[in-house]
């Protein structure tokens, strides 16, 4: 795949396709490092003591590994299925779905710029991963934040397609993500304080942030956006706001993430 180093790293999590298995392993190509070779152990198959091989794994099995060692001198790479969780084998396999589908779609704006996907690739990929993490992140971002694609990119001349491209085929990820808020606040006018803090919240982002009634002296806070890490800055931001509120009025305030 374009952008990929001609190794992996040892710790790195890959995605492999089983060729051949042996009583004493498997051997695997890596999808994303132009089908190089590498070398499962019986031992690295899966925890506890492996009878048979062939009960875990099969021939033409798309799996994911994590890389346990690199020789180039030896042309040599060992992996281990045993070594990775449900959860980090779940985010690999979309991670590379996305990848592939980034892949199509930087196929069309070359061909909109009348280039090979190579071409757009060199134009382009290296500055994208730099700047958004990976080339689907950036379609991600040009689709649900045009405006601020077109502010990053605003002097390169392949944004118009890129972002063309990305606001025609990619819908915008939303994430919504929850917590609760308990603030008091013993003075006469404390339900007005109380009031106040919770103001400070939503004042944070109207357009995503949301605070509901619970039962007092509890609050939900409620938090939309595209990205999941901006979702998260937003809600510290908006606790923040209503504890430091509720605080400097004579209160007290607590936060619990859902």
């Amino acid at each position: 795949m374009p952008l990929r180093a001609e190794l992996p790293e040892e710790g790195e999590l890959v995605i492999g396709t089983v060729t051949s298995i042996r009583n004493f392993g498997a051997f695997v190509t890596l999808d994303e490092y132009a089908k190089r070779e590498a070398f499962i152990h019986l031992s690295e198959v899966a925890t506890g003591w492996v009878k048979y091989i062939r009960d875990h794994i099969r021939e033409g099995q798309k799996i994911v590994a994590r890389v346990l060692r690199v020789d180039p001198s030896k042309n040599q790479i060992d992996l281990s299925l045993k070594r990775i969780n449900d959860h980090q084998r779940r985010e690999k396999v979309q991670a590379w779905k996305n990848e592939q589908r980034a892949m199509r779609l930087v196929q069309q704006v070359g061909t909109a710029l009348k280039l090979s996907p190579d071409e757009a690739i060199d134009l382009f990929g290296a500055g994208l991963v730099d700047r958004y993490g990976s080339i689907f992140q950036a379609f991600e971002v040009a689709s649900a934040d045009p405006t601020r694609f077109q502010k990053e990119n605003e002097k390169v001349p392949w944004a118009a397609a890129f972002l063309k491209v990305a606001q025609e085929n990619i819908v915008p990820p939303h994430v919504t993500i929850l917590g609760t808020l308990e603030v008091t606040a013993p003075s006469p006018d404390g339900v007005d304080r109380v009031r106040a803090a919770l103001l400070a919240a939503e004042a944070v982002d109207p357009d995503a942030v949301d605070v509901q009634y619970v039962g007092a002296p509890r609050y939900r806070i409620r938090v939309e956006s595209s990205q999941y890490k901006l979702a998260e800055e937003t809600l510290k931001k908006a606790t923040d706001a209503a504890l430091r509120s509720i605080k400097a009025a004579g209160g007290e305030g607590t936060f619990a993430r859902a």
